[in-house]
């Protein structure tokens, strides 16, 4: 798939309109990336290899930090047949306060994965200030017997800085579709200050939100030792339907989500695509 930045005109003065478009293949052995376009501030670090040749790990760069009003992201991943790779981010995305127009801020990601191929997608958290309007949209079109594991994390407001959500707009969306058929669609729309925000019924005045996916399905019993093995972690909850094995979080803490969601992924890696666990050397610093 070859990207088309077709982008709105806005104010470069004051914005940012940046693209990655990238593809990886099976070469001899070896997974290399054969595709790498960029436009604007969105680059990676040259590949790494933890791990050995046949999975490198990207890391995406987003130099400005984050979003302000009128900026757009567009990533474009391609995993080729029998191919691997693991992306993430050095840090936290951040979604700053709207201009007094509110005119949008976009973080639009599109990963496709061929037969034989595996992705693993974890980036780190984003962090939604008060005040900002922003669309997060990431869709991942599977073929055959890909394999993925990827999640998606969400914090409203800065509570460290004192800062809540009583103002502002964040809208989600996460699809995961396999062979043109989808299989998981999720759709979240916070607004500051809307009663689902505190009420029990929804975010139960959690700040911070989390969905977590693999294509995996566990035995009834292996599900209930992995339910026992998190007892003490009521943030998050497990379900398993159509083929994808899926962690939601909800609680109060950025850091513990992203140590849980971690820690699940090291914990599942060999079962999802055969790798023992190998964390990227960014999370330690």
């Amino acid at each position: 798939m070859t990207a088309a930045w077709h982008l709105e005109h806005v104010d470069s003065a004051i914005s940012w309109q940046a693209g990655l478009d990238v593809g990886v293949s099976r070469r001899a052995g070896r997974t290399v990336i054969d595709r790498l376009h960029h436009r604007g501030p969105l680059r990676i670090q040259r590949p790494l290899h933890p791990e050995g040749p046949d999975c490198p790990h990207l890391y995406i760069l987003h130099p400005p930090g984050g979003l302000v009003s009128g900026d757009t992201l567009r990533l474009n991943t391609d995993i080729g047949p029998d191919a691997a790779a693991l992306l993430t981010t050095p840090s936290s995305g951040k979604c700053y306060r709207a201009r007094d127009n509110g005119t949008l801020q976009q973080q639009l990601t599109r990963l496709s994965v061929a037969a034989g191929g595996s992705l693993e997608y974890l980036p780190q958290d984003t962090i939604a200030f008060e005040g900002c309007n922003a669309r997060l949209s990431t869709r991942v079109d599977l073929h055959a017997d890909a394999r993925m594991c990827l999640w998606d994390l969400l914090c409203l407001g800065r509570p460290a800085a004192d800062e809540g959500f009583a103002n502002g707009c964040v809208s989600q969306q996460l699809d995961i579709w396999r062979d043109g058929r989808p299989v998981y669609i999720e759709r979240n729309r916070f607004i500051g200050g809307d009663p689902l925000l505190s009420a029990s019924w929804g975010l139960g005045g959690c700040f911070v939100s989390g969905t977590w996916l693999a294509t995996l399905t566990l035995a009834r019993d292996e599900l209930d030792a992995l339910r026992e093995d998190y007892a003490n972690v009521p943030q998050l909850v497990f379900t398993q339907r159509h083929g994808l094995f899926i962690g939601r979080y909800l609680g109060h803490c950025a850091e513990h989500a992203r140590l849980t969601f971690m820690r699940l992924w090291q914990q599942l890696r060999p079962r999802i695509n055969g790798r023992r666990s190998c964390a990227p050397r960014i999370w330690n610093t």
